[in-house]
């Protein structure tokens, strides 16, 4: 079950299966897709309930698969609808991420941890991977070492390492306050700098958008930006 909750600038997605560890099946992952992209908040925060942010895929889903694949690409389809939303998109993991919960993290723009969280990428212990996306996004976060060894150890990281390994930006005890507070930023701003940044185009062409993208956001906040200067 996903609920949404609207606070203003700040939409909050919460993955609510607490007895399942907040494991998703097919139609979790649809809802998922539709709370994060359906609305026009600045920001979204991705959390779980109870005492884990995500178990990845539900077991009893993957065991009874008739189309694997097909599995993987919706799983696919749902990360790439989160990394491209509008909206600037904070993982907020408390508790334990796993498998297809640490993919879906690695999709959001921001990852923040609380001092619970613990994230670990077991399937090779049952003889799979994790197939929404975290083979192309773990390497370009943590870099190529660090990707290697956590998904072929299958082994469990606290957040203190996850920290180091930069598979988290910050360890706070409150992650919707860092929604919250980039929610409070200038909402043009935040979109087009999410757009740079996520951009994987030619690099002249790159560089051609993001002056572009700074003159637009300069006649538009002309009368802020001199207002800071007197300051």
């Amino acid at each position: 079950m996903i609920r949404t909750t609207d606070d203003g600038d700040l939409r909050v997605v919460t993955i609510d299966r607490p007895a399942r560890r907040n494991a998703l099946r097919p139609t979790d992952l649809d809802a998922l897709e539709a709370a994060v992209t359906g609305t026009d908040a600045p920001v979204v925060l991705l959390r779980g309930s109870g005492p884990a942010f995500c178990a990845g895929a539900d077991l009893d889903s993957v065991a009874d698969l008739d189309d694997p694949e097909g599995f993987a690409q919706h799983g696919q389809r749902v990360a790439d609808a989160i990394e491209s939303a509008e909206s600037v998109v904070v993982a907020g993991i408390d508790g334990a991420a796993r498998g297809g919960g640490v993919e879906l993290a690695l999709a959001c723009d921001v990852r923040v941890a609380t001092p619970r969280a613990t994230l670990g990428e077991p399937g090779v212990r049952l003889g799979l991977f994790g197939a929404w996306g975290g083979t192309v996004r773990l390497p370009r976060v943590v870099g190529e070492g660090h990707a290697l060894e956590f998904s072929l150890s299958g082994r469990v990281v606290d957040a203190d390492e996850a920290l180091r390994m930069g598979l988290v930006s910050r360890i706070v005890d409150d992650p919707r306050a860092v929604a919250a507070s980039m929610a409070d930023n200038d909402h043009r701003s935040l979109r087009i700098v999410k757009e740079r940044l996520r951009d994987r185009g030619d690099r002249e062409e790159r560089l051609d958008r993001e002056a572009a993208d700074f003159a637009e956001l300069h006649r538009a906040n002309a009368d802020d930006i001199a207002a800071a200067r007197e300051k």
